[in-house]
This record gives structure tokens, sequence and C-alpha cells, in this order.
């Protein structure tokens, strides 16, 4: 079960944080999210360094729904180029594995 379970991370806007994070769960691609609320990035774009005040999400949901995560990611989300970076569960308590699955179904 555990191969199945992924942990998303979605740098975003703080002040849009909130509102993406709801529309994940609510159409099924995530089962939780969880948000950091206050981050400051550092980053090279376009050939000069920039940062940005930002929030992580931390998006539970499975292999089977992450194409679809990352589409509507990829459409949705304000920056040209957002950080998607999904990493596998390798153990977890097994009832909220089946918990994550089990909404994202």
């Amino acid at each position: 079960m555990t191969e199945d379970i992924r942990v998303v991370f979605v740098s975003i806007p703080r002040e849009e944080a909130s509102p993406f994070a709801r529309a994940l769960v609510e159409e099924r691609l995530a089962a939780c999210v969880n948000i950091v609320p206050r981050m400051e990035s550092f980053y090279r774009w376009e050939g000069k360094v920039l940062s940005d005040s930002e929030a992580l999400l931390i998006v539970k949901t499975t292999k089977s729904r992450f194409d679809a995560l990352r589409a509507y990611i990829t459409e949705r989300h304000p920056y040209d180029l957002p950080e998607i970076v999904a990493l596998p569960v390798s153990e977890g308590l097994p009832d909220y594995l089946a918990w994550v699955t089990d909404q994202t179904e």
C-alpha cells in the first residue's frame, strides 16, 4: 500500500494557498493538504536571483492521481513554472494510508 502514496510539495503565493488547497481536496486530487503559511524562497529566474514570500502546500495523494494533480496544478497555478515535487511514501500508518487512497478515488 505505501508504494501508491505520494507526498507532493507545491510552493504558491500565500494569499492563494487556502483556496488552492481546498480545490485540490474538493476535486479528490488530494486527501489532505497542509499549508506551511510562511516561507521565504530564493531562486534564480531569467538570469536574476530573486526572492518571494510564499506558502508551502504539502499534498497527500496517490500515484494513480498524480498525473491529474500535476495537470490541475500546471493549468491553474499562478506561476509559469510551478514547483511540483512528489516523494514516494516508504512507511506509514496503514489506516492513514488506506484513508488517503479512499479519499482520492
